[in-house]
């Protein structure tokens, strides 16, 4: 962003950018119920709001509701050329071009939805990052319904055409729930 801008030009764009989020890209923000102990403060209720949290909470907004209706190739579309995706055991996708080719899934098959949790932008206000959880939901070849959750970290980069691109996608799924995931080897 250019240097030199003013706090009442931040301000406004900082409401402009709140206002701009769609209704339906705000409703995938969750809120923690009135039984439930929230773990992070609510991005909406947020008063500490500054132009950096609010542009990154637009372009999370944004990139939820085109994946939420065009599936692998909305996500894919949200990449930089040099773009980087990181899993769960498997090797990293690199560029927009590899990732577009292995991100084929259709929203009516998986539906991937997230929860900004946090976000910094940097002082340059050049890069920042959000992260959060994830659910993806799919079923198997019998049909049954199979959710994956997990947390991720999406880092944004403003490119020299003044868009903004994911530059890095990590996802991270939940530990099992029970099990054997977490037990010691027994010294038998």
């Amino acid at each position: 962003m250019a240097k030199g801008r003013t706090r009442a030009f931040w301000a406004a764009l900082a409401a402009l950018a709140v206002t701009s989020i769609p209704a339906a890209a705000r409703a995938q923000l969750s809120f923690p119920g009135a039984d439930q102990q929230a773990s992070a403060a609510n991005p909406l209720a947020d008063t500490s709001l500054n132009p950096g949290k609010a542009l990154l909470l637009d372009l999370e907004a944004r990139f939820a509701k085109d994946v939420a209706a065009r599936g692998g190739a909305g996500f894919a579309s949200w990449f930089a050329d040099d773009g980087v995706t990181l899993g769960n055991g498997v090797a990293p996708v690199v560029g927009k071009e590899a990732i577009a080719k292995s991100a084929k899934w259709l929203a009516k098959d998986y539906q991937l939805t997230w929860t900004p949790t946090d976000e910094k932008m940097s002082p340059s206000g050049e890069i920042g990052y959000t992260w959060g959880h994830f659910d993806g939901k799919s079923k198997d070849a019998n049909g049954n319904p199979v959710t994956t959750s997990g947390r991720y970290i999406t880092i944004w980069r403003h490119e020299k055409d003044g868009s903004w691109k994911v530059v890095l996608d990590a996802g991270a799924n939940d530990a099992p729930e029970g099990g054997d995931c977490c037990k010691l080897p027994s010294s038998h």
